[in-house]
C-alpha cells in the first residue's frame, strides 16, 4: 500500500511547482504485475532543475525514471516505460522484487498542468477528486479531472472518448477505486486501443474508536500512520478530555451509538469498541453492525465475546451481523502492551482488506501482495 502521507506531500509540492511556473514531469505507476513495492498511482515528480519529489517503487527504478524525465524535459515525447519481469532485467534497474511495473512519464504543461494541479489541490483539502490520464496513443499524457462534481479539462481526442472517460471517472470516484481502463480509439468502451489511468483521490478511511483508554491512543497513533483518520468517542467527559487523547486523534464527547447513527460511513471505514462497559459497548456494537463499516471489532476474552454475542442475539441483532464482528479483535501475535495490541488489530484490518489470513510470509506460497494491482483489476484508492 502506498504511504498516504508521503503521496499527499509529494502532490502538494508538485502543485506548488506548477503554480510557480516550473516545468514538471510526472512519472506515474499505472500498472503493476506481480510483486511491486507500491500500488498504481504512486508518482515521482521531477522539475527542470532536477529536483525530485515522491517515489514510484521506493528506490528500485527511480534513477532510470529520472533519466527518462530529463529526456522528456529536453523535448522528448511522453512514454510508458516497462521494468521487470525477469530477474536479470529487474536487477538491471534495481527492481529486485521480480515483478513488472509500467510507468507513464509525461510533462505537466499548459492545460494538463492546471488539470493535474486542480485534482491534487482538491485531494490535499480532503475533497474527493478523480484524475484520468491517457497512457498511450496520440493523446498520451492528456488529462481530465472530476473536481467538486465538475469536469475539468479535455483529452483532445474524439468527443465520445471524453464522454466515456468522464463517465468512468465519475463511476470510479463513486466507488472510491482507481483503475486502468481501456477504450476504443473513437471512445467506444468495447475497444482496447487506448488505455486511461483513472486515479481516485478519496478522503482517508475513518477509524472510529469507542472508549477513552490507553489502547485507543495506541491504535489511533498507529492507525494515522496507515492513512486512517482516527476519532475517539466516549460519553465520559472527564476521561476523554485528557490531552493525551486529543494529541492522538479527534475526540468526541457522546454516547457511541448516538454518534454512529449520525455518521455517514463506508466499507473503507473501521469501528473498534473498547469501552469495557456493557451500557456503552452493546448499543455501540448494535449501531456499528447495522451500518456499512467494513470492519467492526471489539476487545475482550473469548468468554466475554461469547456472552456479548448471546446478549446481542437476545437484543434482536441478526446472526449475520454478529458473525461479521471481529472479536476478540486482532491477529494472534502474543500481544501484551497497548502498542502490541494496536499492531495486532491494525494488522488484522490490513489482512482482511487484502483477503489474507495474516500468516507468516515464509510459510506461504504465491504472490506476497494481496492481489494483482493494475491492468483491468481495480485497486483501492489511497
Amino acid at each position: 500500500m502506498n504511504d498516504p502521507v508521503h503521496t499527499k506531500g509529494a502532490g502538494a509540492v508538485a502543485s506548488g511547482w506548477i503554480h510557480e511556473g516550473r516545468r514538471v514531469v510526472a512519472a506515474t505507476l499505472v500498472e503493476a504485475l506481480g510483486s511491486s513495492p507500491f500500488e498504481p498511482g504512486a508518482t515521482m515528480y521531477v522539475d527542470v532543475a532536477g529536483t525530485i519529489e515522491g517515489t514510484v517503487t521506493g528506490g528500485c527504478v527511480e534513477a532510470a525514471l529520472f533519466e527518462q524525465a530529463n529526456e522528456v524535459l529536453g523535448g522528448g515525447p511522453p512514454r510508458v516505460e516497462t521494468y521487470g519481469i525477469s530477474d536479470d532485467v529487474a536487477a538491471g534497474v534495481g527492481l529486485m522484487c521480480g515483478g513488472t511495473v509500467r510507468v507513464l512519464v509525461s510533462e505537466l504543461a499548459g492545460e494538463v498542468a492546471g488539470v493535474h494541479a486542480a485534482a491534487l489541490e482538491a485531494a490535499a483539502a480532503g475533497r474527493p477528486a478523480a484524475l484520468a490520464t491517457v497512457v498511450d496513443g496520440e493523446q498520451a499524457g492528456a488529462k481530465l479531472a472530476i473536481v467538486d462534481g465538475e469536469s475539468v479539462g479535455e483529452l483532445g481526442g474524439p468527443d465520445l472518448l471524453d464522454r466515456a472517460v468522464e463517465r468512468d471517472a465519475r463511476g470510479a470516484l463513486a466507488q472510491g477505486r482507481s483503475a486502468l481502463r481501456r477504450f476504443g480509439a473513437d471512445g467506444r468502451q468495447t475497444g482496447t486501443e487506448v488505455q486511461v489511468w483513472i486515479e481516485v483521490f478519496a478522503p482517508p478511511p475513518r477509524l472510529l474508536i469507542m472508549g477513552a483508554i490507553d489502547y485507543s491512543i495506541a491504535v489511533a497513533k498507529m492507525g494515522r500512520l496507515l492513512g486512517f483518520e482516527p476519532t475517539i468517542v466516549d460519553a465520559r467527559e472527564p476521561f476523554i478530555k485528557s490531552a493525551r487523547f486529543s494529541a492522538a486523534a479527534e475526540v468526541v464527547v457522546d454516547w457511541p451509538d448516538r454518534y454512529l447513527e449520525g455518521e455517514e460511513l463506508s466499507e473503507r471505514d473501521a469501528i473498534l469498541v473498547f469501552t469495557h462497559d456493557r451500557k456503552f459497548d452493546e448499543p455501540a456494537l448494535k449501531a456499528a453492525l447495522a451500518g456499512p463499516a467494513g470492519y467492526v471489532g471489539a476487545l475482550g476474552s473469548r468468554r466475554t465475546q461469547a456472552d456479548r454475542a448471546e446478549r446481542l442475539r437476545e437484543a434482536g441483532v441478526p446472526e449475520e451481523q454478529i458473525e461479521r464482528m471481529a472479536a476478540p479483535c486482532g491477529l494472534d501475535l502474543g500481544a501484551r502492551t497497548p502498542s502490541e495490541t494496536a499492531l495486532s488489530i491494525l494488522a488484522e484490518i490490513v489482512a482482511l482488506r487484502a483477503g489474507r489470513e495474516g500468516g507468516r510470509l515464509e510459510s506461504g506460497s504465491g504472490s506476497i501482495r494481496g492481489r494483482a494491482a493494475g491492468s483491468e483489476q481495480e485497486t483501492r484508492a489511497r
